[in-house]
């Protein structure tokens, strides 16, 4: 993959666009005949058809080369002002990255006053606020739903958004936190330290905190090789820690799957999912009005939520 970001190809897209442009010239000042003031006789192919209709050769107007030559030179000049040789950004500075930030700034500032009326509520006035919540559901629908899904209930791996189970805490500051930084969340995986039938005991222990059936004779050891290995992340009690985004184990809420072998899984290969931070695609205001509608979910007796379906 560097042999494709590597500046070998920079230099080869400059030489294929000027040597375009230099072959255009080389090919019009070969033809020669255009350079002369008046041409006494046409050249005959020697071509004819229907008798008497002669194929002449006759020389390019002086016009069209003039407009070619134009047309190069303006070639030449895009050359210089954009970055069209691959590299450096020309004499205007201008790049589509910035372009596009140009833009985004612009609708920023378009869309500022609509944001300011919201400035003055509380978090919780937001999260109750019609046209608040209208805007942070389609904030949500265009940033969100590909992973959460359009009613933000999730899926295998992606967390639902709608109930009371927070793998990083569910306070507004949080959730603004982790809209506004993004979270990479891991699970080590430990199949170097823990054998897959003491994983198993474990997976067994872990389905009996969720009131899941369970074996009562493999609890006990896999309540030892959890207390050994797992403590650390989900606690003492199994109730998880959202300081480093470690589930609770204990409320039947299953992000990978709750059986068996999707636990053993877990344990022994590790778990590894990540949120995009959305700092650098949504303002301020905007991550708010998302956190409160997100926020509403499961704190506004699913009021949002009928309005997401």
């Amino acid at each position: 993959m560097n042999d494709f970001v590597s500046s070998f190809w920079s230099y080869w897209i400059a030489a294929i666009a000027l040597g375009g442009v230099a072959f255009c010239l080389i090919l019009l000042f070969s033809q020669r005949a255009w350079l002369k003031a008046d041409i006494e006789q046409v050249e005959d192919t020697g071509h004819v058809w229907d008798g008497d209709l002669t194929e002449l050769n006759n020389p390019i107007p002086r016009w069209w080369t003039v407009m070619f030559i134009g047309l190069c030179l303006i070639g030449l000049g895009m050359f210089i002002f954009y970055p069209a040789l691959g590299f450096g950004p020309g004499l205007r500075g201008y790049s589509s990255a910035g372009e596009v930030l140009a833009e985004q700034r612009e609708l920023q500032e378009r869309i500022a006053p609509l944001y300011a009326s919201f400035r003055e509520k509380t978090f919780e006035e937001v999260a109750r606020d019609p046209a608040a919540r209208e805007i942070g559901q389609r904030l949500f629908l265009n940033n969100c739903a590909q992973c959460h899904g359009s009613d933000a209930r999730g899926a295998a791996s992606f967390p639902n958004l709608t109930d009371n189970d927070w793998l990083w805490g569910g306070e507004p500051e949080q959730i603004m936190h982790t809209i506004r930084e993004g979270r990479h969340g891991m699970m080590p995986p430990w199949g170097a330290q823990i054998k897959p039938s003491e994983a198993s005991d474990i997976a067994q222990y872990v389905r009996s905190l969720s009131g899941l059936a369970h074996d009562p004779l493999r609890v006990v050891p896999g309540k030892r090789h959890f207390d050994t290995f797992c403590v650390a992340c989900h606690g003492a009690d199994g109730k998880g820690n959202t300081a480093v985004g470690a589930p609770n184990l204990t409320d039947n809420v299953w992000l990978h799957g709750s059986s068996e072998a999707a636990i053993v899984q877990t344990i022994l290969n590790g778990r590894e999912n990540i949120m995009p931070a959305q700092k650098g695609v949504l303002s301020e205001d905007q991550i708010r009005l998302l956190a409160a509608w997100v926020w509403g979910l499961s704190n506004n007796s699913g009021s949002s939520v009928a309005q997401a379906n």
